[in-house]
């Protein structure tokens, strides 16, 4: 593929991570307070003259690092003192495969039933967040792309579909190193991240999406508990053979 070819294909991810980091930066020299809305998604496509994915992409990257909350209804907040579950971790245990298993075990009490909930609470905007979510995922995959931050939408979409904004709240206090594909993640690893683990999560991704659009609330928390049980059992089966 030329460069020709490929600019177009990487010029989102590239906007994405401008807007992440110029919002980080103005978070951290202080120019929106702690606690203090930042602008709107309207305004910030104007400000930084992107379109509003882009917008959403960079907000998901901050909340899933934990540096801004967003409330239903209200906006998206600065958080003042960014908090994890990580943090309470020392550097060795926090990459250990234990706690990860022990992080999906807490995610598939959280996300199962959130699934449910959203297969029938989800509105038609929130059904095309989830859709639009997996197709990135796709396009990604194809061009050799991390999907790590497109998978952490993904499973944020269907919490936000849920119409309960703490399933959204525990999510992003969890963030985005959650995710095993995210390389970020102290637990993604070469083999974690090949194409061929990252094309089966896109399959279970679609089997829980589509339970979610037909509105079949078993079938969506079904699909996202094989799709958690089946991660929790390949970090398992890596921690035999350490």
């Amino acid at each position: 593929m030329s460069a020709t070819e490929s600019s177009p294909a990487l010029r989102r991810p590239k906007l994405a991570d401008l807007v992440t980091g110029t919002l980080r930066r103005r978070i951290a020299a202080g120019e929106y307070d702690a606690s203090g809305k930042l602008p709107t998604e309207g305004q910030m496509t104007t400000i930084f003259g992107v379109s509003r994915t882009v917008v959403r992409e960079a907000i998901a990257a901050l909340a899933a690092d934990g540096l801004v909350q967003s409330r239903q209804g209200a906006g998206v907040f600065v958080v003042p003192s960014p908090a994890s579950p990580f943090n309470a971790l020392g550097a060795e245990s926090a990459n250990k495969i234990s706690v990860a298993i022990n992080v999906l075990e807490v995610r598939m009490g959280i996300e199962i039933e959130a699934a449910g909930l959203a297969a029938v609470r989800r509105s038609a905007s929130q059904e095309a967040a989830i859709q639009e979510a997996w197709n990135e995922f796709g396009r990604l995959l194809k061009l050799g792309i991390p999907t790590g931050k497109t998978d952490f939408a993904f499973h944020r979409a269907i919490a936000a579909a849920t119409n309960n904004p703490f399933y959204t709240e525990v999510l992003e206090a969890l963030g985005s190193r959650t995710i095993p594909c995210d390389v970020a993640s102290p637990w993604s690893t070469e083999t974690v991240l090949s194409r061929e683990y990252q094309a089966g999560l896109q399959r279970e991704h679609r089997a829980i999406m589509e339970a979610i659009s037909a509105q079949d609330a078993a079938a969506a928390r079904e699909a996202m508990r094989q799709h958690l049980s089946r991660s929790q059992e390949r970090y398992r089966a890596r921690l035999r053979t350490v």
